[in-house]
């Protein structure tokens, strides 16, 4: 079954982007889809196939976009115990450990969340946007541990992606990086986009990309004999971009401790404890976790706010930076 969308452009609308103004008169469609919809050639404009979203449209254009019903999913099971912190009809929040994939890609179809989801026989995915990624509205890194929600329902997938489009989801960090950050509180806000010379990792730009915006703040800060100086940070999202709190740490001179991406060389700390040594040499992860996820219910309207302790590797580093020297 398909649906249509069908309207001529008013004199309101003129020399509007096409996705601005589909997603002004069809909001339970978040713009991630349309975005998609008009890249697989679902729209017209004036009879002729529109593929490029930012396309400009004038006052009386006639639109046409198709909306097809999401493709159905072939994905094998994984056996995997997932931490359920909450779940309805609609939903359901995991605290997802690191070292696991969110969804199938190259290298690893398998052993994903999604596919542990799929195991789940009572969980049923929405079947929204791509079909190696039902339910998935968000991402974290595979080595980033924390609070991720997943829609089971096609209303709600549409609902929270549109939050998080308009930024009005709560989402805090927890990181450990290297060094006192100057001020130890304040806003990072650039543009992030895709290195040029590396396709696996963001970079800071001024000029283009998109915008990226992190507030944070020092919560804790580790130095003296036999320590490295570490700062224990939060970090408050007003903005989701990938990498985007590694990429702003990296550009403030904070790289967090244990991203292999960002910070390679990690070689034994000199004048430190053995055991402060060991505990961050070997850290096959980044010290990165999503303590509090925020939300509406896309239901009832009622606000949802869910919070995760540290992981155990993670608060064992802590616990060693706290012992007295």
């Amino acid at each position: 079954m398909k649906n249509t969308i069908n309207f001529i452009v008013e004199q309101h609308s003129d020399r509007k982007r096409i996705d601005t103004i589909i997603f002004e008169k069809c909001t339970e469609l978040s713009r991630t889809r349309i975005k998609n919809l008009i890249i697989d050639k679902k729209l017209k404009i004036n009879g002729k196939i529109c593929f490029t979203p930012s396309k400009k449209i004038n006052f009386g254009d006639t639109i046409f976009l198709e909306v097809p019903e999401p493709k159905k999913t072939s994905l094998k099971p994984f056996q995997f115990k997932l931490d359920i912190i909450y779940e309805d009809e609609d939903l359901i929040v995991i605290d997802k450990p690191s070292g696991i994939s969110m969804h199938p890609g190259p290298g690893n179809y398998d052993n994903t969340i999604v596919n542990a989801l799929i195991n789940h026989e009572k969980i049923k995915l929405s079947t929204i946007g791509d079909e190696l990624r039902p339910g998935i509205i968000h991402r974290i890194d595979k080595d980033t541990s924390g609070l991720v929600v997943i829609a089971k329902s096609n209303m709600c997938h549409e609902h929270i992606s549109k939050q998080f489009s308009e930024h009005s989801i709560d989402r805090v960090y927890n990181a450990l990086v290297w060094g006192k950050l100057r001020p130890q509180s304040g806003k990072i806000e650039t543009f992030i986009t895709r290195s040029s010379k590396n396709r696996q990792l963001m970079d800071v730009s001024f000029v283009k990309g998109k915008k990226a915006i992190t507030n944070y703040k020092t919560l804790r800060i580790f130095e003296g004999k036999n320590i490295p100086t570490l700062s224990l940070v939060e970090c408050k999202l007003e903005t989701g971009r990938t990498h985007q709190i590694r990429v702003h740490m990296n550009y403030i001179g904070n790289q967090i401790v244990g991203d292999k991406k960002y910070r390679k060389r990690y070689k034994k700390l000199k004048s430190v404890s053995e055991e402060i040594n060991m505990k961050i040499v070997r850290l096959n992860r980044q010290f990165l976790h999503a303590k509090i996820l925020g939300f509406s219910h896309p239901r009832s309207g009622k606000k949802l706010i869910f919070e995760s302790n540290l992981p155990s590797d993670l608060k064992n580093i802590i616990n060693v930076l706290e012992k007295p020297a």
